[in-house]
């Protein structure tokens, strides 16, 4: 191992330790690359010039589109969470399926992968679960290892289940390196790997951590009723509709953004504005006269049918009188849709809702863009010592071929889980063993899943399992760590079952994807 390599293993080494120590994350990764970049120049290991290209890489992250639907997505995560959306969610569902044993944990998973699927903020789920859920589960008679480690794991199908904001996130990065991966064997103009590619490979996926789930809690409620005992009958107003009224909105809003993702007709931006201004009705129902809410939804949707219909480009030499008479409609449309969207934004922004909204999403947004940029300076310091090369020697050389440099790779992150976010396994990890990887003819897409549903299991590892603490820190005395860390070591196995199953059926990745887009 020469020198260069040396010191990049040991800038590595050193960004763990900084980060095992608490200090920020991005100013973690920044400040020692530029301390080991410096220590390199001293000893004529690395040149110092190759930092002027960090001004161009950052304007590429700062003028990156698929990013934008970064703080977009969260807004609509953080005004669902805080207008209570997931609240009434529970409640509802936990009476519907309350009679059946383990009927509170299947309730909990439903609603956990429906707020994974309009909200993707881990924090944010399991915290609003274990505030609402868990007394509940508690009263009627669950042991409490289940009831936290089904919290726990449905709290972070945000993970993998799309729109998740690791996927845009992933699915940047796997842009980049797969088409330096291809360049490197060749291929001068490799096929393209998008976010909409990984929403659309993750799919089936979380569903299926989703009847992972379901068949363990209910062989439990089978094998050991006293474990998860049925509720009493509801006795109260007609269930039916209740269903109706809470579930439907959302619901609806969830596929209409999913959904317009994956068929093309919106890009993921484009999907997540709409999913914004959609989570802003939803907050403003029940909080005065809800014909605006209606008078807002219903102009969007018109707006949305009618452009899909008509071709509303009037800059043509001939415009047909049905464009002419369509567009004029979306001007109407849209000055109804403005107003109504007004007066929802002043109603909602009368509760708090809204400015607790925008700040919350501020803040996310900001950690999650200057780790990227903190990340870009190590990842260059990282290739400017050799350390891409060390990489690629040490993946060739591990017996199985890309089967063992995979089940390296998947081992190391999964360790790594237990001590690191998963925003810095994103940023560090994947541009550095990515290339190398895709290289050995690997599918992106189905990386990209399984680094996505490994990144998960971070959320449930102890010591550090951010999940862990997010329920710790609202469970009630009773509860002990012991038993929330006891109860989450099933789902854990699930998990890499889960991890197991997509090594084994690529399929369940790709088929999707390749039906959608090829």
């Amino acid at each position: 191992m020469s020198a260069q390599e040396i010191m990049a293993v040991a800038m590595v080494l050193t960004t763990c330790a900084v980060l095992l120590l608490g200090y920020p994350v991005a100013f973690s990764l920044a400040g020692t690359a530029l301390i080991f970049a410096l220590a390199g120049w001293a000893f004529d290991l690395f040149q110092l010039n190759l930092l002027g290209s960090l001004a161009s890489r950052y304007f590429g992250v700062m003028s990156n589109d698929v990013l934008v639907a970064v703080p977009l997505f969260i807004l609509m995560g953080v005004i669902l969470e805080r207008a209570r959306i997931a609240e009434d969610l529970l409640e509802t569902m936990g009476l519907l399926f309350g009679r059946l044993r383990g009927g509170l944990s299947i309730a909990v998973v439903i609603v956990g992968a429906l707020l994974a699927a309009s909200t993707g903020i881990v924090g944010a789920t399991v915290v609003t679960m274990g505030l609402l859920s868990l007394p509940t589960m508690l009263k009627a008679g669950y042991d409490p290892k289940l009831a936290t480690g089904v919290i726990c794991a449905s709290g972070t199908l945000g993970q993998i289940i799309p729109p998740s904001i690791v996927l845009v996130l992933l699915g940047d990065i796997l842009q980049g390196a797969n088409t330096q991966a291809q360049m490197s064997i060749g291929n001068w103009a490799p096929d393209p790997v998008s976010v909409v590619d990984l929403f659309a490979g993750a799919f089936f996926p979380g569903l299926m951590l989703v009847g992972l789930y379901f068949a363990y809690t209910l062989s439990i409620a089978w094998l050991r009723p006293s474990v998860a005992p049925a509720l009493p009958k509801y006795e109260g107003d007609d269930l039916g509709r209740r269903v109706m009224l809470v579930l439907v909105p959302p619901l609806a809003l969830i596929v209409s953004v999913l959904g317009s993702i994956i068929a093309g007709v919106a890009t993921p931006t484009e999907a997540a504005a709409v999913g914004a201004v959609g989570a802003m009705l939803l907050a403003a129902r029940g909080k005065g006269r809800d014909g605006t809410v209606y008078a807002a939804a219903g102009s969007l949707i018109g707006m949305l049918v009618v452009s899909v219909i008509f071709d509303l480009r009037m800059n043509r030499e001939e415009v047909p009188v049905l464009d002419a008479l369509a567009f004029v409609l979306c001007l109407a449309l849209s000055l109804v849709f403005v107003i109504s969207l007004g007066l929802c934004l002043l109603r909602i922004g009368r509760t708090g809702v809204l400015s607790a909204a925008l700040t919350t999403t501020m803040k996310v947004t900001c950690m999650v863009f200057v780790i990227f940029l903190g990340a870009s300076v190590f990842s260059l310091v990282f290739r400017g010592l050799g350390g891409d090369e060390l990489v690629h020697e040490v993946l060739s050389t591990i017996p199985g071929g890309p089967f063992g440099a995979m089940l390296a790779v998947m081992a190391v992150m999964f360790v790594l889980g237990f001590f690191l976010d998963f925003i810095e396994i994103v940023f560090v990890v994947i541009p550095i063993v990515g290339p190398v990887l895709l290289a050995m003819d690997i599918d992106p897409i189905w990386f990209g899943v399984m680094v996505a549903v490994n990144l998960q299991t971070s959320f449930l590892t102890p010591p550090f399992g951010f999940a862990l603490f997010y329920l710790r820190g609202v469970a009630p005395a009773g509860v002990t760590t012991g038993a929330i860390y006891r109860g989450i070591i099933p789902f854990v196995i699930i998990q890499l079952v889960g991890l197991g199953l997509i090594a084994l059926f690529p399929a369940l990745a790709t088929w999707l994807p390749g039906v959608l887009f090829d």
